[in-house]
């Protein structure tokens, strides 16, 4: 039951992934979460240093989709100015959205990761799609109302894997 909720790595921030680590692995892909993963949930564009970050795994021949619970108006307008093809709506952790990601990048499952915030969305669907799943500290200390919810079952949920064993990084989410 446990291992739906577990992250295949836990980092930081986007920042802590490099384009050297993901080749290493044979990454070609990386299906990543908006908000609060990449920039902070009301920040409407792209930090200058995430568009950075994103032009190095661009010139590292890795592809990028976001896949975002979101509406249209707010995932289009981030991703079109930075030409990321995007899935809005996806209804996370459903797979629907993982498989067209993947179809999209013309990637195999073993080469490509998921890059989020939530052990809710973005893990479990990552997991329940076999993919190699990367959990981030949130970019922000506040949320919309369904993720203040979904932070509060998480919370329960980091305990028990913690009390399990299961958790070995610090717990910084």
């Amino acid at each position: 039951m446990y291992k739906n909720f577990l992250p295949s790595e836990f980092v930081k921030s986007v920042f802590d992934i490099s384009p050297e680590s993901l080749q290493e692995k044979g990454i070609r892909g990386i299906i990543t979460d908006l908000d609060n993963t990449l920039v902070e949930w009301d920040r409407p564009e792209a930090t200058p240093k995430l568009v950075t970050w994103l032009k190095s795994m661009k010139d590292a021949g890795i592809q990028i989709t976001i896949v975002s619970n979101n509406n249209e108006l707010r995932v289009k307008s981030f991703a079109d100015p930075l030409g990321i093809p995007f899935i809005f709506k996806a209804r996370k952790p459903m797979g629907k959205a993982f498989r067209k990601a993947l179809h999209l990048m013309d990637v195999k499952r073993e080469e490509v990761v998921v890059i989020g915030d939530q052990l809710l969305t973005d893990v479990v669907g990552g997991n329940r799609n076999n993919l190699h799943t990367i959990l981030v500290v949130p970019v922000a200390n506040s949320d919309g109302f369904f993720t203040r919810f979904n932070r509060m079952v998480e919370r329960r949920i980091f305990r028990a894997l913690k009390r399990k064993g299961y958790v070995t990084w610090e717990e910084d989410v």
